[in-house]
Parts: structure tokens; C-alpha cells; sequence
């Protein structure tokens, strides 16, 4: 710390999951040419979103219906992941200084049979599924048979996702957790997948639902990553949403959980009052979990609305101190025009506010989803091992 003191005492970080703008220039390894998530959904209708307006999104880049401010209140940019992969633990790593030297795998075809007969031995129950699905349409297509057997669904996705899904009337939620722990430690080599997630549901056929208690069971992180770093240094850090999975809780000791966006802004506004320093980090999930998933193109724009909505008051209760950062992990274009329903390998935006500064500047492109995590570091006195920080640009050198 260059003089002792932090230049912010608090940092709110908010990843709006899935919430891409626009293709990088690797896109094509991915198969990800022309994917534009915030591009394809600003087309489709205008969006009502005067706060991110007013921070400096559409300052990032044209979007159609959506007219920029001559001058921003906040900082604003884009910026570009060096990792390969485009999911979430890909993402968050990058933000907190860890760059991938390949991937995490995928399975296309579901998972290797004598992995998938271990895991069947260890749990001491058979499966169901073992391919790549939507969540939702799975649990439709073979939620009787495992009501009737009891035999847990194993599915997985574009992301490098091992995921578990059981009724909770069937199966209980904690015995559900212990199958996915035996999962985690099976998953290692070339099988190490990014996390493995628990996806109790309930309801009956016809009317299933998955509940509020996933868990997500992370690999752990390398080190020396950010908030190795902040506890270090004695700063805290509050996760919201699945923050804390994502980092296996390393320096991430206070957490909530949420049920929804709405949820998340109501808890990270609650923070508001009981955390005045360090570091609060969110994950709103519904962008990529209930619309980028599912195509839905009209749900995408409602939930950046409502977000937009939420996050006037939020912006209202910041104080000199604070620093909010709000950027994405990766996209998930909605577009109809491309049939595939992973992640899209895109550019994220990043908008930075704070109340002391009439106006922002701009960021342009950054190298790496690092320079975010190594702007906070330098704020609290530390630095992570990669990304160049834009801290002095946000205090107007």
C-alpha cells in the first residue's frame, strides 16, 4: 500500500453471469463466431436500462436502441479472457490472478463408463443419464424412473460440469452432497472437471422444479490467487451466491446464498450496512441459468431490466469510499440463429463507480480478466499474478 491506506474501503464486485458483449478473437476455436450476448438481446427489443446507460455500457461498444452518454458516470470497457475455456470456474479464476494452461475437459459424450462404475460402486446405487443435457429437460425425461428407483441422474453439459441431480423426497439433500464429494475426489487427471454440482429437485411429473440448494463442489484453486492475498492482509471478503464454491471458501470465510437475482441486489444491499470495508463479491446466476441455458431471449432482457432496476437504489445507497466493479465471466448468447446452448466465448464489459468522481473514464480493451483482481489488490495494498491494475484511472491520475 503505497501510503498505508486503501483508496477504497470497500469493494462491491458483481458478476452478471453469461452477460458476454460480443466475440473474441479466438472465437472461432470455440465455434463461437458472431455469439454477442448483450449485442443479440439490445437488437431484439430497446432495453430499458438507464443506470448501466448512465455507468457507461453502451459506451463500451454501439448496441442497438441504446444511446450513450457524452460523458459517463463511470469507467467503462471490455475485457478479454487468456485462459482457455469459457465457464464459469474459467472466468473466475482469471478475475482472481489463475490462468489456465488448457482447459478444463468436456464430455460431449457423457462420461467414461469405468469412471461412471466406480462412482456406481462408491455410492452403492446405479445411474441414470451420463450425457449432455439441460437440466431441466433431463429431470423432465427421467425424473419418474429415478422416483421409482431411486437412482440418482448424472448429466452434464458444454461446461466441464459433473452434476447430480435427485428428488429431495427420494434422496435426502445431504446424502445428495455425500455422492457428490465421492464424485470430486473421482474426478481428477484427465477427468478433472471445472466443478461438480448438486441439483436436488422436487415437484411431481410434469411439474418438476429444481430447488434453491445446489451446491457447486469446486477444484481447488492454485495458489497465490486474490483472496489468498486478502486474507493476508487481513481484508474481508463477503461471497454472495455461489462465490464461495466457485474458490472452495479460500478466503471467502462470510457468505450467503441466494435464490435469485433479485435476491442477490436484496442481500448485497443488506452488506451495505454490516460490511463498511474489504471486498463483497456477487454472483447473480438467473442471465445464464434460466435464459442463456434455455434460449430465451425476452427473459434475457427482462432480467438485465430488472437488474437495471435494482441496481438505481443500490447506486444511491454508495458512499465516497466505495468502489463498485460490475463485469460477467464469459457470455451465453441467446440468439436463435445459433442452435447450441453452452457458454459463447466472448469479451466481458466492465463498468467502475464510485460516488467521488462526476464522471468516469474510459478503459478500453483489457488483456486479461485479471486486471479487475489486480486493480483490487493494489487497492488493499497486495498483488496477485497476473493482469495490470487500472486503480490510479479510477482515482483520476
Amino acid at each position: 500500500m503505497r501510503d498505508g491506506n486503501p483508496r477504497f474501503d470497500r469493494v462491491t464486485w458483481i458478476v452478471l453471469d453469461s452477460v458476454g458483449i460480443g466475440e473474441l478473437p479466438d472465437a472461432a476455436d470455440y465455434g463461437d463466431v458472431g455469439r454477442d450476448t448483450l449485442g443479440h438481446i439490445a437488437r431484439s427489443r430497446p432495453l430499458r436500462l438507464p443506470n448501466l446507460l448512465r455507468l457507461g455500457l453502451a459506451n463500451i461498444k454501439p448496441l442497438d436502441h441504446l444511446v450513450p452518454p457524452s460523458k459517463a458516470a463511470g469507467s467503462y470497457g471490455k475485457g478479454a479472457t487468456v485462459s482457455p475455456g469459457k465457464d464459469t470456474t474459467t472466468g473466475h479464476w482469471e478475475m482472481a490472478g489463475i490462468w489456465l494452461d488448457r482447459a478444463f475437459p468436456v464430455f460431449p459424450h457423457g462420461f467414461p463408463k469405468p469412471l461412471i462404475d466406480e462412482f456406481e460402486r462408491q455410492i452403492c446405487r446405479r445411474t441414470l443419464g451420463n450425457k449432455p443435457a439441460s437440466g431441466t429437460e433431463i429431470i423432465e425425461e427421467l425424473g419418474e424412473e429415478h422416483v421409482r428407483t431411486a437412482r440418482p441422474i448424472v448429466y452434464t453439459s458444454g461446461d466441464s460440469v459433473f452434476q447430480v441431480a435427485t428428488h429431495e423426497d427420494v434422496i435426502p439433500v445431504t446424502e445428495l452432497y455425500r455422492m457428490c464429494e465421492i464424485a470430486r475426489k473421482l474426478l481428477d487427471g484427465p477427468n478433472r472437471v471445472g466443478r461438480v454440482i448438486a441439483r436436488p429437485f422436487s415437484g411431481t411429473p410434469g411439474n418438476y422444479r429444481r430447488t434453491e440448494r445446489r451446491h457447486d463442489f469446486a477444484v481447488e484453486p492454485p495458489h497465490p490467487m486474490l483472496f489468498d492475498v486478502l486474507a493476508d492482509l487481513a481484508v474481508p471478503v463477503l461471497g454472495v451466491g455461489k462465490i464461495h464454491d466457485i474458490y472452495n471458501g479460500r478466503g471467502v470465510e462470510n457468505y450467503v446464498t441466494t435464490k435469485s437475482n433479485a435476491d442477490g441486489m436484496a442481500k448485497l444491499t443488506e452488506t451495505l450496512s454490516r460490511q463498511p470495508k474489504g471486498v463483497v463479491f456477487a454472483n447473480l446466476v438467473d442471465f445464464d441459468m434460466l435464459y442463456g441455458h434455455r434460449k430465451d431471449v425476452e427473459g434475457f432482457a427482462c432480467a438485465l431490466e430488472e437488474f437495471d432496476a435494482l441496481l438505481g437504489p443500490f447506486l444511491n445507497s454508495l458512499g465516497a469510499s466505495d468502489l463498485l466493479l460490475i463485469t460477467a465471466d464469459h457470455g451465453c448468447d441467446p440468439d436463435p440463429v445459433n442452435p447450441t446452448t453452452d457458454h459463447s466465448r466472448e469479451y466481458v464489459p466492465i463498468l467502475a463507480y464510485t460516488p467521488r468522481r462526476a464522471e468516469g473514464t474510459n478503459l478500453r480493451t483489457r488483456s486479461t480478466l485479471g486486471d479487475m483482481g489486480q486493480t483490487i489488490a493494489e487497492n488493499f495494498g497486495g498483488s496477485i499474478p497476473h493482469g495490470t491494475s487500472f486503480l490510479d484511472r479510477l482515482i483520476g491520475r
